[in-house]
């Protein structure tokens, strides 16, 4: 299923994280695990945060993507979401 991972570190564990390079490795981990379609960084309400758009078929994978994430003091969400063609069949099931 297609997922929406949304993760913002707490700023100040964020900051360690990047000057002690587990920032950029903590990311680059999650990245190879989850496999994302897209991937984009920008600041959001003042944080840093992480966007993710990828499949995940179990979802016993969550402690996995999510922990390494959690250890920066992240705020983590991971929700279902759909494409244009998802919600187009979504819409054309319920006679919408």
């Amino acid at each position: 299923m297609r997922m929406l991972l949304v993760a913002q570190p707490d700023v100040d564990k964020g900051s360690e994280a990047i000057a002690s390079g587990n920032m950029a490795k903590t990311v680059q981990s999650v990245i190879e695990l989850i496999k994302p379609e897209a991937t984009y960084f920008a600041p959001v309400r003042g944080q840093r945060t992480m966007i993710a758009v990828f499949d995940m078929d179990d979802p016993g994978q969550l402690p996995k993507i999510t922990e390494p994430l959690f250890k920066m003091g992240a705020v983590v969400e991971i929700v279902p979401a759909m494409n244009l063609e998802d919600l187009q069949r979504g819409l054309a099931a319920i006679g919408g």
